[in-house]
């Protein structure tokens, strides 16, 4: 199949040349997307489902009536100010042959506000945002919201979570009653697919199973080890692996920025990644280790979701994430676009019966490794009561808030 038999116009099927054929979310979603339905879509990490929206919608705008000031067509909702970057650039990317210029604004915290302000000066046609920032440029009259035919929300499963509840109960009043919702993610919980039933009116349910000759070459190992001793063993690893390009996933802020300083001491050319640097940091750190002018990337969950980064062969979850939904996230970095990659997980005597968890959880069944001169002294411990098998780790309101925030 081709992008011209999904119905797309010739400047669109021109910009998607660069790729042979649909991926099967995009050869099921664009025909549905086009013709103004609803969609929820469930599709693995590196599925294309950026550009199943992107290029269906630049349709439905290049077929609107145009006016000025430009009233804001599709208003792409993203988690992080990364995300918003990347969807950003394919809207850029596939609007370029469109015979009239399309403007789309990023809205996100983290960079000053004037800028946004002033970028939205005459309106936009695409807007794509975090939930704050743009509530923060509703407050300042900056943008106006009554005129959106379009609403996405990619990684809706966190958009929709408890983290941005307030945020997205606001933006969803200031919206029209009558638009096109489309929905993508990669895993939708049952909790979170039930909100979906307010929002979406009559929608396409769209899931991709992964086709086993098609699913991602990831290579996943566990290695027990005790909890102090995870910085040494992951030198080692980085060491007699000779692994060049690296990233880490931590599950504090401080714990990354300490983590990248131990490397750093001991010669590996390693950096902390988190919500408390500012955009121009986060983005240069991102362009830095896409190009590998950084080996090893210390990284909070901030990182587990939508970055699209090229031959990254080695994933580490130096701590497991809170729960086995960011497991798939977190791994679905490495082994991208046809290349091999490995996620390794350090199982220490707390988190054991977490792993067993996400195990379960994705009928996994990992064989625990030793590394001599590594070997854990760590007894297991049983799981707390109600923390889902990591005691003291289940996020608390605030930190979905400040997650939010970021």
């Amino acid at each position: 199949m081709s992008f011209s038999a999904l119905g797309l116009s010739a400047p669109l099927v021109r910009a998607a040349s660069q790729y042979a054929s649909p991926t099967p979310v995009q050869a099921a979603a664009i025909p549905v997307a086009l013709a103004g339905g609803d969609v929820l879509v469930t599709a693995k990490t590196g599925s294309g489902k950026t550009t199943a929206f992107v290029l269906p919608l630049l349709q439905r705008w290049q077929e609107a009536p145009h006016e000025l000031p430009r009233r804001v067509h599709t208003l792409i909702l993203v988690p992080t100010r990364e995300l918003a970057a990347q969807v950003r650039e394919v809207v850029r990317e596939f609007s370029v042959h469109l015979p009239e210029r399309i403007k789309v604004v990023s809205a996100v915290g983290g960079v000053s506000i004037n800028p946004q302000m002033m970028a939205l000066r005459g309106g936009a046609d695409f807007i794509v945002a975090t939930p704050g920032r743009l509530l923060d440029l509703v407050d300042h009259h900056a943008v106006q919201l009554s005129g959106v035919t379009a609403l996405v929300l990619d990684e809706a499963d966190r958009m929709l979570d408890l983290g941005f509840a307030d945020e997205m109960a606001r933006i969803l009043t200031l919206l029209p009653k009558r638009r096109q919702n489309l929905l993508f993610s990669a895993t939708f919980p049952t909790a979170v697919e039930a909100m979906t039933r307010d929002l979406l009116h009559e929608p396409t349910r769209i899931k991709i199973d992964s086709d086993p000759t098609e699913a991602p070459d990831i290579e996943q190992r566990a290695i027990r080890v005790d909890t102090d001793k995870r910085t040494p063993l992951l030198r080692h690893l980085i060491a007699t692996e000779h692994w060049q390009h690296v990233l880490v996933f931590v599950a504090k802020q401080y714990t990354a920025d300490h983590v990248a300083n131990k490397l750093q001491r001991n010669g590996i050319n390693a950096r902390a990644f988190h919500g408390d640097l500012s955009q121009g940091a986060r983005s240069g750190l991102l362009a830095d280790f896409k190009k590998s002018a950084i080996q090893v990337l210390v990284a909070t969950d901030l990182a587990a979701r939508g970055l699209d980064i090229v031959q990254l062969p080695v994933v580490v979850n130096y701590d497991l994430p809170r729960s086995a939904i960011d497991y798939t996230h977190r791994i679905g970095r490495t082994g991208r676009a046809g290349e091999a990659g490995v996620a390794i997980s350090f199982i220490t005597g707390e988190s054991q019966s977490h792993f067993c968890l996400i195990e379960k959880r994705h009928g996994l069944s990992i064989p625990r490794e030793q590394i001599a001169g590594f070997e854990p002294t760590e007894p297991t411990l049983p799981p707390a009561p109600g923390t889902g098998g990591i005691k003291g780790r289940r996020k608390s309101k605030k930190d979905k808030l400040r997650e939010a925030a970021q």
